[in-house]
């Protein structure tokens, strides 16, 4: 079934590690392979792009929102096809640990199968940002 109507899903984990540091890991494109494994294996900086060849999608530019202060990890995906994604993404301070909120938006007329798949692979990977952020203290 295809969907055209304007739908978010905001999937979210804790981390028992302190925003700032899960902020300065995961705003690091060269660690995006290491735990957002949706945008591939590898990420090279290529004329001041991050560019992923290894996503699922194919060839990929990523750019992050600029460094800041509020846990702001909003970054756009150009595809292939010259189609951008805005991703919000947010590692809010709880405590001594953070949460990290990606809201996801169903794309125009995405199926509910894909969306569900979207909803799945960010779940993932912010499991594996836990785990990476946990194991590495």
């Amino acid at each position: 079934m295809k969907n055209t109507a304007s739908e978010s899903r905001h999937i979210s984990t804790h981390i028992d590690r302190p925003a700032k540091a899960v902020y300065d890991y995961a705003s690091t494109p060269s660690n995006l392979p290491q735990w957002a494994h949706g945008l591939g294996t590898s990420i090279a900086e290529i004329d001041g792009q991050w560019i992923a060849d290894s996503s699922p999608l194919g060839r990929v530019v990523v750019a992050f929102a600029p460094e800041n202060e509020f846990g702001v990890l909003d970054h756009d995906v150009t595809l292939p096809s010259g189609e951008t994604v805005y991703n919000p993404v947010r590692v809010i301070a709880d405590g001594s640990g953070c949460e990290v909120v990606f809201t996801l938006r169903r794309q125009p007329d995405m199926s509910d199968e894909d969306f569900q798949r979207d909803t799945d692979a960010v779940t993932r990977d912010l499991a594996t940002l836990k785990q990476v952020m946990e194991r590495a203290y």
